[in-house]
Formats: C-alpha cells, sequence, structure tokens
C-alpha cells in the first residue's frame, strides 16, 4: 500500500514506524508528512504526541466527515536532520459531503533531543 503522504514510498517503509513509535521523524517534512497520514487515518494519539508541549492542546476532535486525499508540499525552509527549527508550507486537500476544498499552511517546526514536533501553523 503506498504511504497516503504520497512520498512515493509504502506506508510500511515511510509513515508507518513513525505512526507506531518505531521511528523518529529525521526532518520537520517528514513528521509534516507522517501527521498528515495521521489525519488520514484518523491516528488522534500520534497527532498529539507529535505536537510540542507549549502548544498541545490537550484534546483533538477529527472531524469524520473530513477525507484527506492529497498532500503538496509547496516549500521546505530548513528543517533538516541538524537543524533546531524548520518549516513546511504545504496544501492538504480533502473531500467533505462530496466537496473537494484544501488548506494551505505554513507549519513550524522545533527539534530538542533530536526529536521533531509541530510548534504552530499560520496560512500559506
Amino acid at each position: 500500500m503506498r504511504c497516503p503522504c504520497l512520498s512515493g514510498d509504502t506506508y510500511e517503509s515511510c509513515c508507518g514506524p513513525l505512526l507506531a513509535g518505531d521511528a523518529a521523524a529525521p526532518t520537520a517534512e517528514r513528521l509534516m508528512r507522517s501527521r498528515f497520514t495521521a489525519f488520514v487515518v484518523g491516528d488522534m494519539p500520534y497527532l498529539l504526541h507529535s505536537w510540542h508541549p507549549s502548544t498541545r492542546p490537550s484534546d483533538l476532535d477529527l472531524d469524520p466527515d473530513i477525507r484527506w486525499t492529497r498532500l503538496e508540499i509547496i516549500e521546505t525552509e530548513a528543517g533538516g536532520p541538524f537543524d533546531t527549527d524548520g518549516f513546511v508550507t504545504f496544501e492538504a486537500f480533502y473531500r467533505e459531503q462530496g466537496v473537494q476544498g484544501s488548506m494551505k499552511e505554513r507549519s513550524r517546526f522545533v527539534r530538542e533531543d533530536r526529536v521533531w514536533s509541530y510548534v504552530d501553523g499560520a496560512p500559506g
């Protein structure tokens, strides 16, 4: 099965190990891709776990009527394996009650103790 993040890899060699807790994202973009995949499969615990504690909500309510269909990475700034922060601008496409839509965001990530976390995002 191809990974929902559309990296071109299989789920088992891409986002699967991250969502299972068997691997950590080496870059901010990989974390972004894994978070998109978590939205696709409805993995709320992973979304909360990968969210930085300083901005993490106490609860997260995923809308079951939204079906995430495609992720397009527009730009990545820093966020490499040796950086401490990075930004990923993306567009995520979805379907809700038969209507297609998308959202753009410029997400901010930080790397602490060799672990990337999502901090926040602004409309891209």
